[in-house]
């Protein structure tokens, strides 16, 4: 069954558009047909973060009129597919948002999984991609101001016929996370689908332009999004298997980056 998911955060700064990435990219490797879609048109940054930053059609175009949504889909890693918005300010003003449910209804005709990355807070370019969803995805941080501004995403999302059942606890430290988790579910009235650690792996992958599950693939953030994206699609998640499968392939880059610097 076709899943389309909002990403979604009551502030900027949780890690939203990183886990964005991630998600589809570790979906991407467990076989499913995934799209990403950057629906931040004004602050995009999917783009940035895969090196897509400079492709000659975006979503700006195809939100303006100017290309089909064919022309703005790109190659991303493990056969992630991406819609990356531009980076220009001319190309944010001639975007029609409303134009967004079409491209959402192309989208989700090929593919197991479509991720729309939404603008983070409340504005009238957020609106539509918290209502176009089968759910939004709450992107929390552990600290107050973000779960307040995360309920706040969650009642507008409401009011606007969309549905948030599941939340992601990101950049989390090590001490009492169960306790954390719970109490944000307590919070926000909804699932926690998984708790991500603060990991400078994420930061280092991001400066390369690469997921944490490629660069880093055993790290501790890399391995929580694997789990989230097993559960998504319905696979059971063998951490122990993907330590051994995978672990030998991060020494082997960590060492031929150490001998790039």
């Amino acid at each position: 069954m076709i899943r389309a998911y909002t990403i979604a955060s009551g502030k900027g700064g949780t890690g939203k558009t990183t886990f964005t990435v991630n998600l589809g990219t570790a979906l991407a490797q467990l076989g499913k047909e995934t799209y990403i879609l950057d629906a931040d048109v004004g602050m995009a940054n999917i783009g940035i973060l895969l090196g897509l930053e400079n492709v000659p059609v975006t979503l700006h175009e195809v939100l303006a009129g100017k290309a089909s949504i064919d022309e703005a889909i790109y190659d991303g890693p493990a056969g992630l597919k991406v819609v990356p918005s531009g980076i220009s300010l001319q190309g944010f003003q001639d975007s029609n948002p409303d134009r967004l449910r079409e491209v959402m209804h192309d989208l989700v005709d090929r593919c197991d999984f479509l991720l729309i990355d939404a603008p983070a807070g409340i504005s009238r370019d957020g609106v539509v991609p918290l209502a176009v969803a089968d759910e939004v995805i709450l992107v929390v941080n552990p600290e107050l101001s973000s779960i307040v501004d995360a309920l706040k995403t969650k009642i507008l999302t409401e009011l606007v016929g969309g549905h948030v059942q599941h939340a992601i606890i990101n950049r989390a430290g090590r001490d009492n996370l169960d306790f954390v988790e719970h109490k944000i579910e307590k919070s926000l009235g909804v699932t926690s689908l998984g708790v991500i650690p603060e990991d400078t792996f994420v930061r280092e992958s991001a400066a390369y332009k690469m997921p944490v599950v490629i660069k880093h693939p055993t790290s501790g953030a890399a391995r929580a999004i694997k789990k989230i994206a097993a559960e998504l699609a319905g696979c059971e998640y063998h951490e122990d298997v993907a330590v051994t499968r995978e672990g030998f392939i991060d020494r082997l880059a960590r060492t031929l980056f150490r001998g790039n610097r």
